[in-house]
């Protein structure tokens, strides 16, 4: 799998240099075993842990304040270290409207941004919750494209539309508030931190819906994605594996009809017929590389296309860019050339 952060690296021209020393300069990447709960897989992601360089976005990052409607202001209250905002990074709150970030960002130690194209996912005055209920989401799958494609637009109701027809199939009404999803289905949602695992020095995952990869998740160290587990795997995937479960999602998030005969549920897996200890360990090894087969198949959609590359920001060394291709969307962050941050999002085709 080392060929597809080879190739990602290319496409976002990272380095000009030759293959074997790029490969050595990513050599420090490594992916785990996939571990497969229902539609989702995830596939561990290790890599050079820039502990102390960077804030961590639960801990390190403070919602400073909500002006209006589509203002958003976040805060780096720490001495030392750069916050890089995630992409598409909201807040459920007591109080004051949900709000979402279009984009990602640089705010310095000490420092403040106040994002005015943010954009309002709670289309009315209802649905507050209170304060221990408060906590940070990154969108769910279906909504992350067409939120990329509204970054600096100043229209706080913009997002409403997606997040109505989201609700739809999800059938929880015609309603542009986000926390329909995120609230009434937050038990189910939440079982994906636990039907998948952490491991310890994760720095990032490949997340898988069905057979097709949806998304590559990279942070700049262990403390950062460990931060970013919850929010990803429950409420930005894990909305697309909910629908997809349920029988009725395609892996982009958007329905498509019943997942079986039946219309309940989809496909269950079916148990091995081993008859001693033996040939259930041979089942299961086979069982295992036809998991791993079906990966690497699927990877080859990304590793082989051309990602077109926006530079955004910049801060000291680093770099901000939107990358683009014919199937994914993101964005990502490299310091001095070198790949520190990525989210890249498969889009609704």
């Amino acid at each position: 799998m080392k060929e597809l952060i080879i190739n990602l690296a290319e496409n976002m021209g990272l380095k000009k240099k030759e293959e074997a020393t790029l490969a050595s300069d990513l050599g420090s990447y490594r992916f785990g075993t996939p571990q497969r709960s229902g539609p989702m897989t995830m596939v561990p992601i290790f890599g050079t842990d820039h502990n102390g360089k960077f804030t961590y976005p639960r801990s390190g990052l403070k919602l400073s304040k909500v002006k209006g409607y589509g203002n958003m202001e976040l805060s780096n209250p720490s001495a030392t270290g750069v916050a890089i905002v995630p992409l598409h990074m909201g807040y459920i709150q007591d109080q004051a409207q949900n709000h979402a970030l279009c984009r990602s960002a640089f705010i310095a130690a000490g420092q403040k941004v106040m994002f005015e194209d943010a954009c309002c996912v709670q289309e009315s005055q209802g649905g507050y919750l209170e304060g221990r209920e408060q906590w940070f989401f990154i969108l769910p799958l279906a909504l992350r494209e067409e939120a990329l494609k509204l970054r600096g637009q100043k229209n706080y109701g913009k997002l409403w539309k997606a997040i109505t027809s989201l609700n739809e199939e999800h059938g929880l009404g015609s309603r542009g508030h986000l926390e329909q999803i995120l609230s009434r289905e937050r038990a189910y949602l939440t079982q994906w931190q636990s039907r998948l695992e952490l491991l310890p020095e994760q720095t990032g995952a490949l997340f898988l819906i069905g057979d097709k990869l949806v998304g590559v998740e990279m942070s700049p160290s262990a403390g950062y994605f460990q931060e970013m587990w919850m929010p990803l795997v429950c409420f930005c995937y894990g909305t697309a594996a909910m629908l997809k479960e349920k029988g009725n999602g395609n892996g982009n998030g958007t329905a498509t009809g019943t997942g079986t005969e039946t219309g309940t549920e989809t496909e269950q897996p079916t148990s091995f017929a081993a008859a001693s200890i033996s040939e259930l360990r041979a089942q299961l090894h086979q069982s295992r590389r036809q998991t791993l087969d079906q990966i690497h198949e699927s990877l080859k959609t990304l590793s082989k296309e051309s990602l077109e590359k926006t530079e955004e920001e910049r801060f000291l060394t680093m770099t901000l860019n939107t990358v683009h291709s014919s199937n994914f969307a993101g964005q990502i962050v490299d310091d001095a050339g070198r790949l520190v941050y990525a989210s890249l999002f498969a889009k609704a085709n």
